[in-house]
């Protein structure tokens, strides 16, 4: 199964405050001043839709996701169970907004009267809910992004020689690892035993990530080049000399390279490949202030982020920031000379908000987010904050 139909088939947990937050809504409706200009009276859920779009057709803020289960929350007691076909009515009665699966009234019916119309839907056996956002946009990070400590990295299992002197490495090739050090501890030889793991992604040259205002070094980015399989484990050998004296011999690891990003070469570190998350990314505002900074955007050789890249921010687990959080982005002030004081007085002006971002994959002091929204390029130095 593909990781984006375990996304859409998965039953993900919903978290207190989200249920907490949809009662509240069920119950008193949502105000429509919070309802986005163009609201429509109903809508039919489409086949590629997202719960993010989804709330941006109804409600200004999409992030709050939350409060539009909540005004369907009697037809919808998983806000991740939402099919193509269905259709969502906006009832907008007594100056609050209700969002519901049936209708509550036609006009001239009475007001318990249903609107049906025969249909059929087909589902495959992995299910056809509608994702919270869209998985392909997300997918290759999950594979690709790897925030790692210098040390660790250090000790990681190496790609250590290759078939017939070739100095670089591509699909199909086959090739030689070791995960023993002879100067070092902590380092496992790589085994092919039962229970042990054969998959494994390979990965260069870890770059530090420093903290914008502070310089802090904050973590170490690797470089996704490919992915191996474990064919045959290390081992030592015997050998008797001429002399009938006996020595050991290390026998490195077969790899064989089964996807490759870019050429791999000697040198470069092999990661065991992770179990398959399947991850929820319902948007929600964080329930305390953070802000920081915008560390770095993934790949080298870009230098602004626009919509569906992905950007690292400078806060992570341990400032309070969590899968989901959806968080402003600001254009800093640019420092300009005020011409019309006669000392030609340097000023900063205001930051500017710029668009939005969603946070997927958090570390301790790290996290990966995926821009959705801008109006002008994302770049290092930018800063964010809570969006409300």
């Amino acid at each position: 199964m593909s990781l984006t139909a375990g996304l859409q088939a998965q039953n993900f947990p919903i978290t207190p405050n989200q249920r907490a937050t949809a009662s509240q809504v069920a119950q008193t409706g949502v105000p429509l001043t919070d309802l986005a200009p163009n609201a429509p009276d109903e809508y039919t859920v489409k086949r590629g839709d997202t719960l993010w779009a989804i709330s941006g057709i109804f409600l200004k803020s999409p992030w709050r996701w939350p409060e539009l289960w909540g005004m369907n929350l009697d037809d919808i007691r998983n806000p991740h169970r939402i099919y193509p076909g269905q259709q969502l009515y906006l009832d907008k009665s007594n100056g609050r907004a209700t969002l519901r699966t049936r209708q509550s009234g036609l006009a001239g019916q009475p007001g318990d009267t249903v609107r049906v119309s025969p249909r059929t839907r087909y589902e495959s056996l992995s299910d056809a809910a509608v994702p919270t956002l869209s998985p392909q946009t997300i997918e290759p990070f999950l594979a690709e992004a790897l925030i790692v400590e210098e040390a660790a990295f250090a000790l990681a299992p190496r790609i250590v020689a290759t078939q017939e002197g070739r100095v670089l490495l591509s699909r199909g090739d086959k090739a030689y690892a070791r995960g023993a050090y002879s100067s070092k501890e902590g380092g496992k030889p790589l085994s092919d035993a039962r229970g042990e793991p054969i998959d494994y992604r390979v990965f260069r040259s870890a770059t530090p990530l420093k903290d914008p205002s502070t310089g802090e070094i904050l973590g170490y980015e690797a470089q996704f080049v490919g992915k191996a399989e474990l064919t045959q484990g290390e081992s030592v050998v015997s050998i008797k000399d001429k002399d009938g004296k006996v020595s050991s011999e290390n026998v490195p690891a077969t790899i064989t390279i089964v996807v490759s990003k870019e050429e791999m070469r000697v040198g470069d570190r092999l990661v065991p490949e992770p179990p398959r998350e399947l991850l929820s990314y319902v948007p929600h505002a964080p329930s305390k202030p953070i802000e920081g900074q915008v560390v770095s955007i993934y790949g080298s050789a870009v230098r602004f982020a626009a919509g569906n890249q992905v950007v690292v921010l400078n806060r992570g687990s341990r400032d309070g920031l969590e899968r989901g959080h959806v968080m402003a982005i600001f254009q800093s002030g640019a420092v300009v000379t005020d011409r019309t004081d006669s000392p030609r007085t340097q000023i900063r002006l205001p930051n500017e908000r710029n668009g939005l971002l969603i946070v997927f994959r958090t570390f301790e002091k790290l996290s990966y987010a995926l821009v959705l929204q801008v109006d002008d390029g994302v770049k290092v130095g930018d800063r964010f904050a809570n969006p409300n």
